[in-house]
């Protein structure tokens, strides 16, 4: 699995204490640790963030990455260098862009016997906008982004004459009204397998990807003045999801009619759509889930209990005595 090298057992401690300025309540990772294997651990992590500070997942030493600061997080709890790491994530998200279900894998030498601990740590290390939901052991099969079934998008728009101050960096604000069902209308055109070259922006870092990508579901809910537009498809290509969002918008103001979605995607041309709509902003995004092949989430034997966080209870309350 990449990790053929045995490793010291990690520890968060250095002289009896945290390596970090935060303050993490745990003990020793060395009593956790069990004895090496040649092929090496694999751990699969369930993450989620505010991208509002953040150049987007994909490492960078400055400026910060959501990659970059839970590598760094992941060094310092495993003592494994990052090239040993081989952390590797799901989706390369934008800067600016949530994720509510983000997934990436790592690879240490070593096995644990608990996940509790590792947990913790994470979050005590990572800042208050990045957080761990689970941590759990994964099968060699199971690889973040290649055992992919397909991923959820959901994208919000505030549809109201001001924008609400609590929605400003997950909504994208929109004076016009609206009109929910011609969006929703439009968005089912996206529906079935297609070629989405004309919904995709050009990038170097995959070289060319296929375009053909099939879409199961395009989902419209009004609640108010707020829009959630959801997606899940096979895959997506890079700002795919945000151009198909500043086209429906577009619908939605009544400024084109929902015939206007397969005429483009017939074009296959980046160029066409560029004549109605600019890519919708960053901020209104998040990466809501993302759903595996069933066999590639299966835990491996003797493998330590999946984390989800540990809750804080109170054993015994003291009441003062009067």
């Amino acid at each position: 699995m990449g990790c053929s090298a045995a490793a010291l057992p990690p520890s968060l401690f250095t002289n009896g204490s945290l390596s970090s300025s935060r303050n993490v309540s745990m003990t020793d990772f060395n009593s956790l640790v069990k004895v090496s294997d040649p092929d090496g651990y694999k751990w699969r992590l369930v993450i989620a963030y505010d991208g509002t500070k953040f150049a987007g997942w994909q490492y960078q030493e400055s400026p910060p990455t959501i990659q970059s600061l839970l590598e760094k997080a992941l060094t310092q709890i495993t003592k494994i260098r990052r090239k040993e790491l081989l952390l590797v994530g799901a989706g390369r998200t934008d800067a600016g862009v949530h994720a509510w279900g983000q997934v990436a894998h790592f690879v240490t030498p070593f096995n644990y016997t608990s996940l509790d601990s590792i947990h913790a740590a994470l979050n005590g290390l990572l800042p208050e906008d990045i957080r761990v939901r689970e941590v759990s052991a994964a099968v060699p099969e199971f690889h973040a982004r290649f055992s992919c079934r397909s991923k959820v998008y959901r994208y919000q728009i505030y549809s109201d004459t001001f924008m609400d101050p609590f929605q400003r960096h997950w909504a994208y604000h929109c004076a016009y009204k609206l009109n929910a069902d011609k969006m929703r209308e439009a968005a089912q055109r996206f529906v079935g397998k297609h070629d989405f070259s004309a919904f995709a922006n050009a990038t170097r870092e995959d070289g060319a990807p296929d375009p053909l990508k099939t879409i199961s579901r395009f989902d419209v809910t009004q609640m108010g003045s707020l829009l959630q537009l959801e997606v899940e498809g096979s895959g997506f290509m890079y700002r795919q999801v945000r151009n198909m969002v500043a086209l429906l918008i577009q619908v939605g103001k009544e400024a084109l009619d929902s015939d206007i979605v397969p005429m483009i995607l017939e074009t296959k041309d980046r160029r066409e759509l560029a004549k109605y709509a600019l890519p919708a902003p960053p901020h209104g995004l998040c990466l809501v889930s993302i759903k595996y092949k069933e066999d590639h989430l299966l835990l491996p034997q003797d493998c330590p209990v999946t984390s989800f966080g540990r809750h804080h209870t109170i054993i015994k309350c003291k009441l003062p005595f009067y």
